[in-house]
């Protein structure tokens, strides 16, 4: 795949970029290397300067930097700056939490035999994040941000419709003031991820892509014994109990369906709703669809811009005319308007069966399925009968049915009564194929630390005993 930025509103290329070669790449990883062993000995407070500055910079440029995003991907000008936004939060959480997080652990010294025990986090070094187009600042700045404050340094291969974004990031923490080299964007294909996680100076991966792309790393990974941390892909359900706020519920479903154009791993794309109001919320919910406006996405009155590519249009409408072609009914929708770019309307597909490709595939587009259960027991076997486990939604006014929900749905987050998001303040990721390890919170930055046991003895007898345990 040629790396370029591709207006998916027009199909026009804008700018294109030689890939790097094989000496360019390994003077990245020498420059992350040097910058890493420069960056561990700074302080959280001098780190804590630097990622302020970067937040600062965001904030300033935030107009230009969602410009460039939806020219390269196809985002509405509205969401593209609110991104930017959640970015600049990201880096203020982390610089303000850093010394809370990276804190020693005391542990009981007693317990242990010594005089003193404690769990220190440290950096491990250069980790190499794997980065999608659909969000292409904030799933980067998720591992970056909290990578950084640690004290490891970054090496970014992002999808290669999205290079101008990714060279902004690098610029954006060099100017910020971290040392150089602390985060590299590697101008490379796929193939070159295997060269680049096999150097030993490389400790670490994260990825966030398809579960083709991650069983790839993890394989590549654990023959040279590195760690990964993978945020895949994601079919979430979205269940509607009779209890519900039909109005809210639909009025939600929309936007958490069509979010991102319908382009976003916790998109609600599984719509599970009790036999009781099915036909009431299908009914909201389809005329919530229909009226979205599809469009420009620079116009500030688009509501849903273009697919990233024509291959991902293509996709979805090939899974929209399968279910079609054995016995599924549009509601709205199902078919891509005529003239240039990759656009596509709001769907609603309903009268689903396990045969059809929606039934069990991930629509990566604004397309909703909508499945009628007649019971809990069967929200909880649709929800789940699923190779994913990402997000999740559950719709209910019912405290029991609540707290059944969140310990029934087997998925990484759990939304009641709201939309799946991600916030600094909470982990995220999934489980089954969606995936494993967890972005985001405490648990995100230590994710790539050494977790180091540091015990603390006085005397030779101390020192004796335990020298017979493990």
């Amino acid at each position: 795949m040629p790396i370029a930025t591709t207006n998916p509103a027009t199909g026009q290329v804008l700018k294109s970029y030689d890939p790097m070669t094989a000496e360019q790449i390994d003077a990245a990883i020498e420059r992350a290397d040097l910058a890493y062993r420069q960056l561990r000995g700074t302080t959280i407070v001098q780190r804590e300067r630097w990622l302020t500055a970067a937040a600062d910079l965001l904030e300033a440029e935030r107009d230009e930097t969602a410009r460039l995003m939806t020219t390269e991907m196809g985002k509405t000008y509205a969401s593209a700056k609110a991104e930017v936004t959640k970015c600049a939060t990201a880096c203020r959480f982390y610089a303000a939490k850093a010394a809370e997080f990276l804190a020693d652990e005391p542990a009981d010294a007693t317990a242990v035999k010594a005089t003193r025990a404690f769990v220190r986090y440290q950096p491990i070094g250069p980790v190499l994040a794997v980065m999608p187009w659909n969000f292409p600042l904030w799933q980067v700045m998720r591992f970056a941000a909290p990578a950084l404050m640690a004290g490891n340094t970054g090496l970014l291969k992002h999808a290669s419709n999205v290079p101008q974004t990714a060279l902004l990031l690098e610029d954006l923490f060099r100017r910020a003031g971290f040392p150089e080299g602390a985060f590299t964007t590697l101008l490379v294909g796929s193939a070159e991820v295997d060269r680049v996680l096999s150097d030993p100076r490389v400790r670490a991966a994260t990825l966030t892509g398809s579960e083709r792309a991650g069983r790839s790393i993890a394989q590549i990974a654990g023959r040279e014994l590195k760690k990964t941390v993978l945020e895949l892909g994601g079919s979430d359900p979205f269940v509607v109990m009779p209890s519900a706020d039909l109005d809210r519920a639909a009025e939600v479903a929309t936007t958490a369906r069509c979010q991102n154009n319908g382009q976003s791993c916790i998109a609600a794309k599984r719509f599970i709703v009790h036999a009781d109001v099915f036909d009431a919320f299908a009914g909201k919910f389809a005329a919530h669809m229909s009226a979205l406006r599809v469009g420009d996405p620079m116009d500030p009155d688009t509501d849903v811009g273009p697919l990233a590519s024509e291959g991902g249009r293509d996709e979805i409408h090939a899974q929209v005319r399968d279910a079609v072609d054995r016995g599924a009914t549009v509601l709205c929708g199902g078919e891509p308007p005529a003239g240039p770019g990759w656009f596509y309307p709001p769907t609603v597909v309903t009268d689903l069966r396990p045969e059809m490709r929606m039934w069990s595939e991930e629509v990566f587009g604004p397309v909703a399925g909508l499945y009628r259960v007649s019971s809990y027991d069967e929200a909880i076997e649709v929800a789940n009968g699923t190779a994913f486990g990402l997000g999740s939604n559950a719709w209910t006014r019912d405290p029991d049915e609540q707290e059944r929900f969140a310990t029934d749905l087997d998925a990484g987050n759990v939304f009641v009564n709201g939309m799946t998001t991600s916030y600094p303040e909470l982990p995220f990721g999934g489980v089954k194929n969606s995936g494993y390890g967890r972005e985001l919170s405490a648990l995100g930055m230590r994710e790539f630390c050494n977790t180091k046991t540091v015990w603390v003895g006085e005397g030779a007898a101390t020192a004796g005993a335990g020298a017979h345990a493990e």
